[in-house]
């Protein structure tokens, strides 16, 4: 290849034996035995394990050497006996042995260490990410997405996308999260902002006539990070498409992501033709519109069972307020009170004053509830959930919006510690028919509840007839294990419909001629139906690693705090640089 390499460290194998070979890498780590000198080099590729005896030239060279020296070793490949063949790695047959060492760079005392993978504070991690970045696991990490990108990109290209790049610099978006800002240096105390995604450049595509859409965009939102949300900045499959339908979308992007995740996903069993749950109904029997369904619970509504019944706690409620409902949440296998009080003692960790149960033995309901109820109702509850003896089931009960949250963590708490969650899927299904519009308590009016650029379902006669909390829009989430990937829709292209829309949230023609000018001029001039959606790479990578958190499949992530420990930002600007851009600081007391 060059003078540094001949091979890389993952090419060798039995083949090659009487080759004389030159590899250049880093130093895993060396091994005595005896006399006897083992060097395991590791590069890109793998590692090849070197042997040295005290007759080589190269032997005092090789004594030198410690942990993560970068060096040149030349030498013959042998092959190794059979009761030393490593079946582990692919140069595994055979080793090297040295003739001729030199030592390109030598290195520090590590912060960390690079072979092994033991678990380190995440500022040291992303202080020295370079290193954290040669261990095995995240190093291969980073790989798999590259290559996880490359067949997203060339499956989108097969079904005759074109990939197009948007500004980085572009206007504030007044929606969403917070923007990062750019100041103008010729454009004294104006700012760019840094696109939360390329939601309004894609659209104004579809309207300039270019049909299919997608880019592997960057998007950037100054938002607090969570496992699954990195801070600062994020990828995701951005796409958009003209003359279509909510179906067409789905038919675009379903096949694309069972491929890429059976493609990656080890041999674990891919969902062949998702779901569409209703919004609604993903509420009422998951307790999330994020559901994880891989978990066999389904909730159910069971308020007739406690009407009147002798358990007052919630059959006052029900009598005094007629929204007021009773949720089960069925525990198959669950049915000892050891676990019964184990999750009670739960809730009220997460701030419940209790989690009512019953279960089943011997077949009678036990508990405190099933005395209060009666044995009628307590059967009833359990032929309707279709549970046996060994079983259990717990309830929530109030005002559904107000216990939802509760009642669909309690559900993932029941499945994660009855071990019903098969880990071995990937399980998806398309979330449909969001509301429109939500109540806002806070301001006591009718405002958007996702996205205001959507097509509500029925167009303007739903707007003009219908209690805007019953209209549903053309919205759509896609979700997998529980985390979702991606939210889309299908926009609203007509500008009467949007006038409509916004009038009804409580904004006026001249706040979209002010907000979204840009947009809300284009389509007046022959905007097509058009509709998109943007799968988070990041999420998608992090799915098929099996990890749970973003920062082990990006390259250089931020920390907790949107802090850059490696390259030290965000940092202070010298006062020249100020003074060019016209701004003055107002730093908080």
């Amino acid at each position: 290849m060059n003078k540094f390499r001949s091979h890389n460290c993952g090419a060798l194998t039995a083949q090659n034996v009487g080759e004389t070979v030159t590899l250049s890498g880093w130093v895993h780590r060396v091994r005595d035995h005896g006399g006897l000198l083992f060097v395991d080099l590791r590069d890109h590729y793998g590692l090849t394990q070197c042997v040295v005896d005290p007759d080589s030239p190269a032997f005092s060279t090789i004594e030198k050497l410690r942990a993560e020296w970068v060096v040149c070793l030349k030498g013959d490949v042998v092959a190794r006996s059979e009761e030393t063949v490593n079946k582990e790695i692919a140069t595994g047959e055979i080793e090297i042995f040295i003739r001729d060492a030199e030592i390109l760079n030598s290195a520090n005392e590590l912060p960390l260490p690079v072979f092994g993978d033991q678990d380190y504070p995440e500022d040291t991690r992303l202080k020295y990410r370079f290193l954290d970045l040669r261990r095995e696991r995240i190093h291969n990490n980073i790989v798999m997405r590259s290559d996880i990108i490359a067949s997203l990109r060339r499956r989108m290209i097969d079904q005759g996308f074109k990939e197009f790049q948007t500004p980085i610099l572009t206007a504030s978006s007044p929606e969403g999260a917070r923007d990062f800002l750019v100041p103008s240096r010729v454009h004294p105390g104006k700012f760019y902002a840094l696109p939360q995604a390329p939601q309004q450049f894609k659209q104004l595509l579809m309207i300039a006539g270019f049909d299919k859409y997608f880019q592997i965009a960057p998007c950037f939102r100054d938002e607090d990070a969570r496992a699954d949300r990195s801070p600062g900045e994020f990828y995701q499959l951005d796409i958009e498409m003209s003359f279509v339908e909510q179906e067409d979308i789905f038919n675009a992007v379903e096949p694309m992501l069972k491929e890429v995740f059976e493609e990656f996903g080890g041999g674990r069993e891919v969902t062949q033709t998702f779901p569409r749950i209703p919004y609604k109904e993903s509420m009422s029997k998951y307790g999330s519109d994020k559901p994880d369904l891989r978990n066999p619970i389904e909730m159910q509504d069971v308020t007739e069972h406690f009407a009147g019944s002798g358990f007052k706690i919630f059959a006052n409620q029900i009598a005094s307020d007629p929204k007021v409902a009773v949720w089960a949440i069925p525990a198959p296998t669950g049915g000892s009170r050891a676990f019964c009080d184990r999750m009670n003692s739960w809730a009220q960790g997460e701030g419940q004053p209790g989690l009512g149960y019953i279960f089943f033995k011997e077949g009678q309901g036990s508990g405190p509830i099933a005395k209060n109820i009666g044995e009628e109702r307590t059967l009833a509850i359990r032929d309707q959930l279709g549970l046996k003896d060994g079983d259990a089931v717990f309830f929530a009960c109030g005002l559904p919006q107000k216990f939802v949250s509760f009642a669909g963590a309690a559900r993932t708490r029941v499945g994660t510690e009855l071990e019903l969650i098969d880990e071995n899927k990937f399980e998806f299904c398309w979330i449909v028919d969001f509301p429109m519009y939500e109540y806002n308590e806070e301001e006591k009016k009718v405002d958007f509840s996702h996205n205001p650029f959507s097509m509500p379902q029925g167009g303007l006669e739903a707007l003009e007839t219908k209690d805007p909390l019953d209209i549903l829009a053309y919205q759509y989430d896609i979700v997998c294990n529980g985390i979702e990937l991606s939210s889309g829709a299908i926009r609203n292209h007509v500008p009467d419909i949007m006038v409509k829309a916004f009038d009804i949230a409580g904004y006026g023609k001249e706040v979209l001629e002010e907000e979204f000018g840009g947009m809300f001029r284009a389509l007046q001039f022959g905007a097509p139906p058009h509709g998109g959606i943007a799968p988070g790479v990041d999420r998608i990578v992090m799915l098929l690693c099996g990890e749970e958190n973003l920062r082990e499949v990006t390259l250089f992530p931020l920390n907790q705090q949107a802090e850059d420990l490696l390259m030290g930002a965000p940092a202070e600007a010298p006062a020249k640089h100020l003074r060019e851009l016209h701004i003055r600081l107002n730093l908080p007391e």
